[in-house]
């Protein structure tokens, strides 16, 4: 065997392994002689494969189909899920923004209400107050009149007395000049 490794060959070993003209028969596949037992090999492998194939690989491939299938059928029941989840918060938020909306508006009208009573009553006070002063001026010019027409009343009742004497030169009595003044006021 350490013979054959070199360069020379064995004249045994050549006879197996070359054929008249270098290559002996035909392409194996063609030859005729071999067809039976290649069909044979043929069927074995085909069943081999199938059975492979349809005990390992199709029920792998078949469960991550189911499974992406499934997952894909879970992530769109979650996304309307979600959707629904996101409408019932949407309507929830307006309804939220319509109740805030008319309770600002209550709170507003109340506030109205409550400055327009405010300021009716502040011009009610105001006004009782001012009838009250007025109803004082009333009394103090009443008084006042009062004591201007007594005092006008002996002013005039002097003046009478005054001009009668210079005009006649006689002095007239009191009583004559109050009686004259009094039906001179009385008009």
């Amino acid at each position: 065997m350490a013979e054959s490794h070199g360069g020379a060959k064995s004249p045994a070993a050549g006879a197996h392994t070359e054929a008249e003209g270098g290559h002996g028969g035909g392409f194996p596949p063609f030859e005729s002689s071999t067809y039976a037992s290649q069909l044979v090999s043929l069927a074995i492998f085909f069943v081999v494969l199938y059975v492979i194939v349809s005990k390992l690989a199709l029920p792998k491939v078949g469960g991550a189909i189911e499974a992406r299938q499934n997952k894909i059928e879970g992530d769109l029941t979650e996304a309307q899920k979600l959707k629904d989840q996101s409408e019932a918060a949407l309507k929830a938020y307006e309804g939220e923004l319509a109740s805030a909306r008319s309770r600002a508006q209550a709170i507003g009208n109340e506030s109205r209400d409550k400055a327009n009573a405010q300021a009716d009553a502040e011009r009610k006070a105001l006004e009782e107050q001012l009838a009250t002063k007025l109803a004082e001026a009333e009394k103090t010019i009443a008084s006042t009149r009062a004591t201007a027409m007594t005092n006008v009343r002996g002013i005039a009742a002097d003046a009478a007395g005054t001009i009668v004497q210079q005009l006649t030169g006689v002095v007239p009595d009191a009583a004559s000049i109050s009686a004259a003044v009094d039906a001179s006021l009385k008009g």
